[in-house]
């Protein structure tokens, strides 16, 4: 007699074929999921690592880059601590409390910018162009602002304070009421200058030009 499985016994030899196939799905699930804890645990979420900080930083279409090109930039209030603008024009560009902290601004062309009341210490500021900027205000305590051009600055309340300012003109400049504790004015050029009412304790002005300057030391201290 010949025996004819039936539609349930037919169907039997394939189920530990899917029981094999779900169970290295999930074998393979639990490996990704596994992976994707480990690569968070070691490297933190990266799921937007890219969307959370643009570069280059613009502000107000001013690309925030050395040598960038933005004359009459409007940059009040803008957040450049550490940021590197060496050899940047920006004429006349409006940096009124903007915080420029250990920025780098070196060589760059700040003529007639207002920067009242920026912050801007530990600022490495060398052979930079600051011809008649206002410095209102403005904090620039441990800057280092060797060979600059401060001619025709208003740095009225401002600070330089530990300031380095070797070779640094001030031709024509006002500082009245300024902080100048132990700023170094190292062969400086404070010709037709004006010095008010400002903190000269420990400042020094070795080497230094005061021709027609009002309230500059007698000698160079």
């Amino acid at each position: 007699m010949v025996h004819t499985p039936d539609s349930n016994s037919a169907a039997q030899p394939s189920r530990p074929r899917w029981r094999s196939l779900l169970a290295a799905s999930c074998l393979v699930l639990g490996g990704l999921s596994a992976s994707a804890a480990w690569a968070e645990e070691s490297f933190g979420d990266t799921t937007h690592a890219d969307d959370e900080e643009e570069w280059p930083l613009v502000i107000n279409g001013c690309p925030i880059w050395p040598y960038t090109r933005c004359p009459g930039a409007d940059l009040r209030h803008a957040d450049l601590v550490g940021q590197n603008l060496a050899g940047a024009d920006l004429r006349g560009a409006n940096l009124t409390r903007a915080d420029l902290r250990a920025a780098n601004l070196s060589a760059a062309n700040l003529e007639g910018a207002d920067l009242t009341a920026a912050r801007m210490n530990k600022v490495n500021a060398a052979s930079t162009n600051f011809r008649n900027t206002r410095m209102i205000g403005t904090d620039l305590e441990a800057g280092r602002l060797m060979r600059s051009d401060f001619s025709g600055a208003d740095f009225t309340g401002a600070s330089l304070e530990f300031a380095r300012l070797n070779h640094t003109w001030f031709v024509g400049a006002k500082l009245v009421s300024c902080n100048l504790q132990e700023a170094k004015f190292v062969s400086v050029r404070l010709d037709d200058a004006v010095i008010d009412r400002c903190v000269t304790r420990f400042t020094i002005f070795p080497e230094s030009s005061f021709t027609n300057c009002q309230g500059c030391p007698a000698t160079d201290w």
